[in-house]
This record gives C-alpha cells, structure tokens and sequence, in this order.
C-alpha cells in the first residue's frame, strides 16, 4: 500500500472515474495546464484534453451554472472552486438550483455534481482566503457534504461523490495537500455517512472535521501521558452525519468536545453538540465542549491568526477540566 500525498489522492480519485465514466468532465478556473494554484490536477489535460479538463473565465457564477445545467441533462461534472471563500459567487446556482432540482421536478430529474473546494486558516492567506464555510452549505437540504481528513479519505470519498446521483460539497484542508497517507491501490469507496473511529477510549469523546481530526489525535496523545483515555472520531461527512457511531462513543466516556475549523457560532461544532445534548442527555456527565474558530475575520499576521483555530494543546487542556469536573464555558 502506497503512501501519497493528498493531492495525489485527489488526481487519482478524478483520474480514475473519468477513464471509467465518459461523462465525467473536470471544469474551473486553472484546472488545466496550471493543474490548479495548489497542483492537484496537474497531468489530467494531458490525458483528457481539453475537451474534457476545461479552464474557464474567472466567472464562478458562469460557470457553476454550466455545471448545473450540464449535470441535468446526463453529465458528471467536477466542478473545481479554486477558494471556498468564492462559495458565495455560486450560491444562487448550487444552493437555489442545484440542491432543488430534483424535489421541484417531483424526482424526474438528478443533478450529480461535484463541487471541490477547500478551507483552512493559517496559510497567511488573510481574510478573503481563509475561511472554512462548510457550515453554509450544510443548512441546505439536497446538498450532501463531506470533508476528507487525509489522502485516504479524500480519494475514497470523491470517488463516491462522483457517482452519486445528488450534488456533492467536499472541502479539503489546503494546508493538507501535501500530507501523506496510506492508500490502497486497489479501487475503494468510502459510503457517506459513516463515521471514523481512530482511537478508542474510556473518558472522554473528541469528534475532529478535517484537519480537526489530527488535532483531536494529537490532544489524545497528550491525554494519554495524563491516563485520560479519548476516544477520537473523525466523521468523514457531515451531511449525512453518522449520528449513531457518536452517540454511542458519547454513551460510553459520557463526556464530548467537538472540534472544527469553522466560526464557532451557529456553526458544525452546535450541531453536532446539540444532537449529543438532546439525543444523549442522561449519559453525559459534563457539558458537551464546541471548539471552533474564533468568531473574527481571519487576520493577516501570522502570531494572530494562529490565535484563531483551535489547538491540541486547548483540545486537551478542556479535555482535563470536564474529566476532572471543572466547569468549561464555551468561548
């Protein structure tokens, strides 16, 4: 087993269902003989063309409804969003028309898309170029939403999102691009919907998104030197959410902090949270701790924006106050 970077998961994912599936076509600014700002395209032009890796105008709202358009009447397009900040360009055309399409057509038509994009701070890329927006896109009934953690899940995940009939958000963490993994050579997919157990433990649960997952595993090992036991789990997709592998992972430590990049408030830490408050109430011991990014644009100087994300070091230090019984407030 092979161990690549997650940009080369990515190329592989995209690379191995256009050989598979002629309907599948690549489309974005850059994707072509740049092989996009961060290279994770990089080659397919040469083996598909340009009829097939398409670049395009910088005009997200063109040529996100393109896609749309193109998805309705049989083809599979990858849409290749080069910032997730630009997700508010194309909302009208993924969110007000893509995600809807098939309830107001009463199920005759399917819109299987693909938008790719990223997120993640501390890249100094400031606040135009920073931000972790999955959140938006999860509020929208008919969008599936998933948010790999490493080249294993990145290749796994885009490949099934790809031959989902519904249209499909992955956010990768750009700051991940050149982490390595182990991936199999033989052809998987990883279902939506059900969740990563990384480490079992006895006292207390941490769910990581993304990048957030080594985070978590990096609080675990600090935990462990302490005789806390985290269990760590990394919930791959949070639309579905696999509400069941939480719940009772919380049921059995009874304690729980969930970690995101996103802004904390009315973010994926509160939902998760609340669904472990209202669905595992009389299991827990303490209050469910949300960790998120700070509720701030994200600053250009690297001291204060590093002040904005969580840490492993923060992840564990709430970790031994609601262990211990120490109240914890959320920031």
């Amino acid at each position: 087993m092979p161990e690549i970077t997650l940009s080369q998961a990515v190329n592989q994912a995209i690379a191995e269902e256009m050989r598979r599936d002629s309907n599948v076509f690549l489309i974005g600014e850059d994707v072509a003989e740049a092989g996009t700002p961060f290279k994770v395209t990089s080659g397919l032009v040469e083996e598909f063309s340009t009829e097939r890796v398409i670049d395009t105008p910088i005009s997200e709202p063109g040529f996100m409804g393109l896609a749309v358009g193109a998805a309705m009447t049989g083809s599979r397009p990858i849409v290749d969003l080069m910032f997730g900040d630009f997700l508010f360009l194309v909302m009208d055309q993924l969110c007000n028309q893509a995600a809807k399409i098939h309830y107001m057509s009463g199920g005759k038509l399917n819109v299987p898309l693909v938008l790719r994009t990223n997120l993640g701070a501390t890249r100094r890329s400031a606040a135009q170029h920073s931000q972790s927006l999955h959140a938006l896109v999860a509020h929208v009934p008919g969008l599936k939403v998933a948010m790999p953690s490493s080249a294993y899940e990145a290749k796994g995940l885009l490949k099934t999102a790809i031959r989902d009939n519904n249209p499909v958000v992955i956010f990768e963490d750009k700051l991940m691009y050149q982490d390595k993994a182990f991936v199999p050579d033989e052809e998987y997919l990883l279902p939506f919907g059900e969740a990563a157990i990384l480490k079992e433990g006895s006292d207390v649960t941490l769910i990581g998104t993304s990048s957030m997952r080594q985070v978590c595993e990096r609080a675990a090992i600090l935990l462990d030197k302490d005789g806390i036991k985290a269990e760590v789990i990394d919930p791959r997709t949070i639309v579905p959410l696999d509400e069941n592998t939480i719940l009772n992972s919380v049921k059995k430590t009874s304690r729980a902090i969930v970690v995101d990049e996103g802004h904390q408030n009315f973010g994926t830490t509160a939902e998760i949270a609340s669904r472990i408050s209202e669905k595992a109430f009389y299991y827990l011991d303490a209050p469910v701790i949300r960790m998120g990014a700070m509720d701030v644009p994200i600053p250009f100087s690297p001291v204060l924006e590093d002040l904005t994300v969580p840490t492993a070091e923060r992840v564990a230090e709430n970790a031994r106050k609601i262990v211990s019984g120490e109240l914890v407030h959320a920031l």
